[in-house]
């Protein structure tokens, strides 16, 4: 389940951690009433690095990417059990996965690289099983795109406002689902907050 939202909070840091602390822009809950099933987290992957002569799709993690990956994780995991994960194939993707340390069921998929929104809904709706907790690990524009398509009108509207600004890299929007993932579709989710993990 999301975490009972607040405007604006430090997150805790975990007795192992050792790094900086983490400050995460939270926005207020929306849909709070509303019986929740399911619940729905894009990522989008962290900040890459631009080697030479290396194609977009093996474009790595810059050392910045990497730090702000495994905040997101953090603030993942103070938030949700990940139960399923739908990754892309990318390189920048898989290792944002990594770097956030959620251990969880992983597909990773090519639908994901470059998906329009409506390429990243056949994935949701296509998902193996039931699970509780989703999490998308995927690229700009289509993880805010995303977000707001399936935005309904419960959804936080200064949640929606900054999704709409700004979906920076190592970014999540946390989305609740009301009803199964083979059903989900435009206005199919309450958006409860946009989080940008910085140390």
């Amino acid at each position: 389940m999301v975490a009972e939202p607040t405007a604006r909070r430090r997150l805790p840091r975990p007795a192992s951690d050792r790094g900086p602390r983490v400050t995460s822009r939270r926005v207020t809950g929306a849909g709070d009433d509303l019986p929740v099933e399911r619940v729905l987290i894009l990522l989008r992957h962290g900040k890459s690095d631009y080697p030479g002569g290396v194609a977009d799709h093996q474009r790595p993690l810059a050392p910045r990417g990497r730090r702000e990956a495994a905040l997101a994780g953090s603030a993942i995991r103070e938030r949700v059990t990940v139960t399923q994960v739908m990754c892309s194939t990318a390189t920048r993707t898989r290792e944002t996965l990594a770097a956030t340390g959620i251990d969880a069921p992983v597909t990773y998929t090519d639908a994901i690289y470059e998906a329009s929104t409506g390429e990243i809904l056949q994935v949701l709706t296509a998902l193996p099983g039931d699970p509780e907790v989703v999490l998308v690990v995927g690229h700009s524009p289509g993880m805010p795109a995303t977000a707001l398509a399936l935005a309904d009108p419960e959804s936080d509207p200064t949640a929606l406002a900054d999704v709409e600004a700004r979906f920076p890299t190592s970014a999540f929007a946390v989305l609740r689902v009301h009803g199964s993932w083979a059903d989900l579709a435009t206005e199919g989710a309450t958006l409860a907050e946009l989080v940008i993990p910085r140390a």
